[in-house]
């Protein structure tokens, strides 16, 4: 028997790997762990520039607050957040209104936080375009109500 280089156990003389710190034992063993780790670390890169599983490119809304977030990203972001508060605050101030109530649910709908909570039943979150669609229509039902009550 042999011994690891790296622990010093005694591993058998065919051994890829050492049992006890997987440390690679011959040549081989080493490129295919180093192809393996290479892999690896693609698709943990894919997956971090895709966000994952998310819509239209993954996280859409980072889902993770320590990913980095591209410009166009981070504008998407900070625009839903102004959007949603901006809405749900005109729609306070018209509260006893009946226009009001959908004014509330678009504000709410295009947070960014609303789509991580869909994202659990759901299995996703909206897209993007789905997210604004919901928004668009609810603000406008809202307007309506507004103006024409």
């Amino acid at each position: 028997m042999k011994s690891c280089p790296r622990c010093e156990a005694s591993i058998d003389d065919e051994a890829r790997y050492c049992a006890e710190c997987g440390a690679p034992q011959t040549e081989a063993a080493a490129e295919e762990l180093d192809e393996y780790v290479q892999r690896q670390a693609q698709q943990v890169a894919a997956d971090a520039g895709t966000g994952g599983s998310a819509g239209d490119g993954g996280s859409d809304d980072g889902f993770s607050p320590t990913e980095a977030l591209s410009d166009r990203e981070q504008l998407w972001r900070r625009g839903c957040y102004v959007l949603g508060y901006g809405t749900i605050v005109v729609a306070i101030t018209q509260i006893p209104r009946v226009g009001a109530f959908p004014l509330v649910l678009a504000g709410v709908a295009i947070l960014p936080p609303v789509r991580r909570l869909t994202a659990e039943p759901l299995g996703s979150p909206l897209k993007r375009e789905a997210m604004a669609g919901i928004y668009a229509v609810f603000a406008l039902i809202g307007a309506a109500l507004l103006f024409l009550l």
